[in-house]
């Protein structure tokens, strides 16, 4: 393993991450608040750590191998997160511990969207401002990760996706260069990121409510600058923003990125996963509203389509964001939606989930299988769109599905061992290892109330999650250390 230019990468990572602390520095003094000092001094300790890391092994370079790749990506998400914790640790008027600050900071990086924190209407404009901004940094991260880099480990939901699209999206990279991926890709994030502002914008909210939540939107985290969340606003504008926003950024990029290449929308409808996550939603929104409404939860039809819909979209899509306490409402639709979330946005998207496109493949190995049944001497090709998947990617598929399952069940029972109930441990880990933020039970709210194990695991599952659980995992295998 090429230890030095991994140490070289993390120091270089460090120094660009401190400078994303100057914004929030120039938020407090526009606001004239006492938050400023936390994220100056951060910045400071942030850029002289990297220095310190980056100047032994300056001259160290080489191409990674792929024991490398994987640890720098592991070491992209977990330096960050705990990097990223320093201004809640500082800025003391949060009076919040190290356990906490690190379960914000990397909740925010994984888009994950689940907080320690209550009272945000008080807080000062930076640290509302600097937690927005790492959901939209860790969303932007996510992109690159899936699309630009964890093909080239042999990792992630690209695989899969390549497995249908022609054309160049079926190559590695949407470009041939990494740089120019990753230099496509953000001006793809970037401009929905601006549309989504202006959306906001125009439709009421104030600027700063604006920028802050088209950066958790775009890149499905769900932070709000307000403890009611969208629900603040009462704007069904609002919603109707927040709701194509959502919808697009659990697309997957790569799709974006060709049809804004091609000037045809047309793509969208020829992409097997596409049909299915708008299908999806759709079934969802109906099941939802007809819920609602059948049942008297809601007896006012508009308003029952207008929260049924905006829940279905931001639980399924797994951004999290919440008109009201959905977890009170009778327990179908709260339990279906924490489901929904299980399968989450599309492969090289920023939403969160098993992805779409593993549940696709797995429905179609299952029908595969019961056509065996009938016909056990037939050939039965699974295909996406045209094109066949490899029995190679359909055991890689089912190999991460019993891998999800299995460290599913493991976080659940060390949430219940140390006291919290079944619907808690469960809603907990379900909503961070799918990236979604709310849960039910304990966790509705917020997650102050468990004990600092209990967010340490959490903090593991958000990674788990947003790391598509392999790529974690590998790392505690005895062979990878070996030479």
């Amino acid at each position: 393993m090429h230890i030095a230019v991994i140490q070289r990468l993390i120091g270089l990572l460090l120094m660009l991450f401190s400078a994303t602390l100057l914004p929030p520095v120039i938020i407090d003094l526009l606001y004239q608040e006492d938050a400023g000092r936390a994220f100056y001094f951060s910045f400071l300790l942030l850029f002289v750590v990297g220095f310190l890391l980056f100047i032994p092994v300056r001259n160290q370079r080489g191409d990674l191998r792929l024991r490398d790749g994987f640890m720098v990506v592991v070491l992209f998400w977990l330096v960050l997160g705990i990097a990223g914790a320093l201004p809640f640790v500082l800025y003391e008027s949060l009076a919040i511990d190290f356990s906490d600050a690190v379960f914000e900071s990397i909740s925010g990086l994984t888009t994950t969207g689940a907080t320690v924190l209550s009272g945000l209407d008080s807080l000062p404009h930076s640290i509302l401002f600097y937690r927005q901004e790492l959901q939209w940094l860790g969303g932007m991260g996510i992109i690159v990760l899936a699309v630009a880099i964890m093909p080239m480990l042999g990792i992630g939901g690209m695989q899969l996706y390549r497995a249908e699209t022609p054309g160049p999206v079926k190559d590695n990279k949407l470009t041939p260069r990494i740089a120019e991926t990753a230099k496509a890709l953000w001006f793809i994030y970037l401009g929905l990121t601006m549309a989504c502002f202006v959306g906001y914008w125009l439709a009421g909210m104030s600027m700063f409510d604006a920028i802050g939540h088209s950066f958790s939107t775009v890149s499905i985290g769900g932070f709000s600058t307000h403890d009611a969340s969208l629900g603040y606003f009462n704007n069904s504008w609002i919603e109707f923003v927040a709701i194509l926003f959502m919808f697009l950024g659990g697309i997957n990029f790569a799709l974006h990125f060709t049809v804004v290449r091609n000037f045809n929308l047309i793509n969208y409808l020829r992409d097997s996963e596409f049909k299915m996550y708008a299908a999806g939603l759709i079934v969802i929104s109906v099941l939802s509203v007809s819920y609602l409404y059948i049942n008297s939860v809601i007896p006012e039809f508009g308003q029952a389509v207008r929260q049924g819909v905006f829940h279905a979209v931001s639980i399924a899509t797994t951004s999290g964001f919440t008109l009201s306490q959905f977890s009170l409402w009778p327990v179908f639709v709260p339990v279906m939606l924490l489901f929904a979330s299980f399968i989450g946005g599309c492969a090289g998207s920023t939403g969160g989930g098993m992805k779409v496109i593993r549940v696709l493949l797995l429905f179609k190995q299952g029908q595969r299988e019961m056509m065996r049944l009938i016909h056990p001497n037939a050939q039965v090709v699974v295909k996406l769109g045209r094109q066949p998947v490899s029995d190679r990617v359909i055991n890689a598929v089912w190999g991460f599905f019993a891998a999800y399952v299995a460290v599913f069940v493991v976080m659940m029972l060390l949430l219940m061992l140390t006291g919290n109930d079944q619907i808690t441990a469960f809603s907990a880990v379900a909503a961070t290892i799918n990236n979604l933020g709310p849960g039910l039970g304990d966790v509705s709210a917020n997650y102050a109330s468990l004990g600092a194990f209990d967010k340490w695991v959490l903090c593991f599952s958000m990674l788990l999650g947003r790391l598509e659980i392999f790529t974690l995992l590998v790392l505690f295998m005895p062979a990878f250390w070996r030479k």
